[in-house]
């Protein structure tokens, strides 16, 4: 067994570099990339081989660094047997976006110690930027600490969104609640890829996220790489099933009281 205990902020590091290499190989696909390799898994669900492929590089990269530790992987390359540890793996976070050519996209790495993420590691492809954190740590976008915004309310927030594209069972409350916002607010953005709307709410580009129905491969090392930069993270109902829960907010400090009402009168 390993003790990473012992060196969570070397393991991060490592998990790092593994994600800027998965980055690279996203990158240079993209150059050469056509919508001929595009598969459907569902509605407006997409995947390609390149999705595959970047999951099998950091798979197999993981399992030498922590052999022990199962795999919840959005492409299924590996599987999770209730291991103590496991990494939650999404290879390319906005899917969409990349096969139309656009940023952000992302590789998103947590690994969970039981049901609580102890690393965090997000590399966006578009700017090379990789934001991390792990248990206990401060919050880092290549090597320089980060910390969510003051905004000190709603009005004086940018909030970060996505829209359902699958599920839209909550479709109409959703809509109500991004039309409040809209009006009282800075504005909303939806860039396309949650991983990315965490780690800017971690560095303090937006003010807020909300979204739901999501997988835990979206969340995870974005949760904690806010709440490591001071901000707060819940599910809609305030309570901690963020991760599996399918539903998420992350704010800075001083809006999660305000903004959770918002979410709990329409929700």
């Amino acid at each position: 067994m390993v003790n990473i205990e012992i060196g969570l902020e070397k393991f991060t590091i490592n998990v790092c570099t593994l994600a800027r290499k998965t980055g690279n190989f996203l990158r240079e696909e993209r150059k050469q990339f056509s919508m001929n390799a595009v598969e459907v898994k569902g509605t407006n669900n997409f995947v390609s081989y390149v999705d595959k492929q970047a999951e099998k590089q950091i798979v197999d990269g993981l399992k030498n660094l922590l052999p022990e530790a199962g795999f919840i992987a959005e492409e299924g390359t590996a599987q999770s047997n209730d291991e103590r540890y496991r990494w939650v793996i999404d290879p390319l976070d906005g899917t969409t976006n990349f096969i139309h050519g656009l940023y952000p996209f992302a590789v998103s790495i947590a690994l969970m110690d039981g049901e609580q993420a102890i690393i965090g590691v997000i590399y966006e492809v578009g700017l090379d930027e990789c934001f991390y954190a792990w248990s206990g740590s401060k919050a880092y976008c290549n090597g320089s600490e980060i910390t969510v915004s003051e905004a000190p309310a709603v009005k004086d927030s940018l909030i970060a969104t996505g829209f359902p594209y699958t599920d839209f069972g909550k479709f109409e409350k959703y809509i109500n609640s991004l039309q409040y916002l809209l009006k009282n607010s800075h504005g909303a953005r939806r860039l396309g890829s949650a991983a990315t709307d965490l780690a800017y709410v971690a560095c303090g580009r937006c003010d807020s996220f909300y979204e739901y129905s999501l997988s835990p491969w979206d969340v995870a090392a974005g949760a904690l790489i806010v709440q490591q930069a001071g901000g707060k993270v819940s599910d809609f109902a305030g309570g901690s099933s963020y991760i599996f829960g399918k539903e998420i907010v992350a704010t800075n400090a001083k809006t999660y009281d305000e903004f959770m009402k918002i979410v709990k009168t329409y929700f």
